[in-house]
């Protein structure tokens, strides 16, 4: 770029300050100033978008070594699996036949208990005497029940 310094601004200005006149410089700076700006940012835009694509490219290229990879290992994995496919059959072909197992334990048979009939054997009188519940309450019953009396 164009190397200026402390001095050779100080020459610029002064001989702006000569030719333009006082009253306009305050404008012609503004507008300077602006326009510097302006061409600030588009050479930080532009220098941004060269550093975007050359990462796209990178990621691009890593992409691809990604890919590669993946169906080498893709491509390794199926064949090996190929080669114990080959290996089982051939083992399960020369194996001998496995014997039919019969279990070691019985199989399962239900009781066949009556338990509504055994509760049922248990005389009334008795569950009276011992405190068991017979019939069930509903909800409100048992709040009716249990509710605390109004004492007047």
């Amino acid at each position: 770029m164009i190397d200026l310094g402390l001095e050779k601004m100080i020459v610029i200005g002064a001989v702006a300050l000569i030719v333009i006149g006082p009253e306009k410089m305050p404008r012609v700076a503004r507008t300077v100033g602006t326009l510097l700006g302006k061409a600030q940012r588009y050479v930080n835009d532009v220098k941004a978008e060269v550093n975007r694509s050359m990462e796209l490219e990178e990621l691009r290229k890593m992409k691809e070594t990604v890919e590669s990879a993946a169906r080498d290992v893709e491509s390794s994995v199926s064949s090996a699996a190929a080669d114990f496919e080959k290996q089982w059959q051939d083992a399960a072909s020369t194996a001998p036949p496995l014997p039919d197992l019969a279990p070691a334990y019985p199989e399962y048979r239900h009781p066949k208990k009556k338990w509504r009939v055994k509760q049922g054997a248990v005389p009334h009188w008795y569950k009276a005497r011992a405190g068991v519940r017979t019939r069930a309450l509903s909800g409100a019953a048992r709040v009716a029940k249990y509710r605390p009396r109004k004492s007047n």
